[in-house]
């Protein structure tokens, strides 16, 4: 059989452990693995002698920012970063204008990543409606998304339409995804402590965005776990699949842990900031609101990587939040009026990577917590690992190359990256969609609108 593509000479990163194999493609699936030097028959051959192969990313938690806030990113760079570093499908999420919690709203939303889109995609609607829930899982979404925060009626970053922090709504948008068989991720917060926290950080005068890391970091994380012990107990009533965003403290973990001990049916998520960034104080004093997203104090990070060692949690996702510098500027002065969130997509392979150089993370764990867990929990068939029949999502990764990160590599539209100046080991140098190469050697050769639908499975 003539393959389409062929790689040699490759390192390959298997569900059964580390080989060095051939690996044939056809019509964008895996076809053929064999000894080295035994694929011979193709229209194309890539050399990979020395790199190795990993199957593409999947992140999903990320913030595209289209429709409605496009002057910050949009689907066509938001992709392109992805391409660039190693991501081949990517959820948004929905904090966009108009949010999609309902159909009509996610079928236009679709239409833009079918036109706009460099690799796969998915959206994680709101799921707010609970009238719109049952439709919406039927359009193939791999889970829904709600802020636990109060509905303001302001319009970025927690727009009407998908901020529920009232438990009996919670409880009832949980029975209602439990009932259509799809996950429910949430950002955890609990307002009525941040209220009277934050309150005290203002009466002392103290509201530039260092006041606002300490003040979402007060009491050893007590808003975060506080609002995920509330979403354990809803979810051991309702038996929704959790899904847990920006799990970063110490007792948040603990919990998850006797969670899943329990048989609970919860998955959760660290964040690269956790890990790279807003894990040291000095960060946020030279870099303000640019590094936050959140403050994660020292004595939480051993747990946070003990986490991700045991399987306590199950995958990285970036929860790449791009905001333009003048949004970021404000925080100098006033941090709850900075817009917050970092951007990430396009450099957390490499930081992932260098994990693993430096012994913190197998390598194959890193494989599993960045594409084959996020592909198992969400039901994407043929996503997440090197097997025959899988799809040719891949990425090639030079795993002894150091580089450093600049801003002039940055393909967001915001053209920065807080995480300029950091240098690791590992660089992904060619990633291919379906078996089509969509970035190589800091290229992004993909075109808009080159990717498809990453579809869950239906479990119901």
């Amino acid at each position: 059989m003539t393959m389409d593509t062929v790689i040699t000479g490759a390192r390959v990163v298997t569900p059964g452990g580390i080989v060095n194999a051939d690996v044939g493609i056809a019509t964008g699936r895996i076809a053929s693995m064999a000894l080295p030097g035994t694929l011979t028959d193709a229209t194309e051959t890539i050399d990979a002698a020395g790199l190795t192969l990993v199957p593409g990313f999947i992140d999903v938690h990320s913030h595209h920012r289209e429709p409605g806030f496009t002057h910050k990113e949009d689907i066509a760079s938001a992709t392109a970063a992805c391409a660039a570093g190693g991501v081949t499908t990517t959820f948004a999420m929905p904090n966009v204008y108009p949010p999609p919690n309902t159909v009509d709203v996610l079928d236009d939303m679709f239409r833009l990543y079918e036109r706009s889109a460099v690799v796969n995609w998915n959206v994680n609607p709101a799921g707010t409606i609970l009238e719109e829930i049952p439709k919406l899982a039927r359009r193939g979404i791999a889970a829904f998304k709600v802020f636990m925060v109060v509905d303001t009626g302001r319009d970025y970053p927690h727009m009407p339409g998908i901020g529920v922090h009232d438990h009996g709504r919670l409880l009832a948008i949980m029975e209602a995804c439990a009932a259509a068989g799809v996950p429910l991720m949430v950002h955890p917060h609990d307002q009525a402590l941040m209220d009277h926290i934050e309150q005290g950080f203002w009466d002392r005068g103290e509201r530039d965005a260092l006041a606002y890391a300490k003040a979402y970091a007060a009491h050893d994380g007590l808003i975060w776990d506080s609002a995920i012990g509330t979403l354990l107990r809803m979810q051991a009533a309702t038996g929704v699949h959790l899904h847990l965003l920006h799990v970063q403290t110490a007792g948040s973990i603990d919990m998850i842990r006797r969670a899943k001990a329990r048989g609970q049916h919860v998955t959760a998520e660290i964040n690269p900031w956790a890990l790279f960034l807003g894990h040291k104080w000095e960060n946020i004093e030279r870099l303000g609101s640019y590094a936050l997203s959140y403050w994660v104090p020292e004595q939480h990070t051993p747990h946070l990587w003990e986490g991700l060692r045991d399987g306590t949690v199950d995958v990285i996702s970036t929860d790449h939040a791009p905001h333009t510098r003048e949004e970021k500027e404000v925080g100098w002065e006033d941090g709850w009026k900075a817009h917050t969130g970092t951007p990430s997509t396009q450099f957390y392979a490499r930081m992932m990577f260098d994990a693993a150089h430096r012994g913190e993370l197998r390598l194959e764990r890193v494989v599993e917590l960045c594409a084959t867990a996020p592909a198992r929990r969400f039901h994407l068939d043929g996503k997440g690992e090197i097997a025959i029949g899988a799809d040719a999502d891949l990425v090639l990764v030079d795993t002894e190359r150091t580089t450093t990160i600049t801003d002039d590599e940055v393909l967001s539209k915001i053209g920065y990256t807080p995480y300029a100046g950091q240098t690791y080991t590992g660089l992904p140098v060619r990633t291919l969609v379906a078996g089509k190469t969509v970035f190589h050697d800091g290229v992004v050769t993909g075109a808009p609108g080159g990717g498809t639908q990453s579809r869950r499975r239906s479990t119901t």
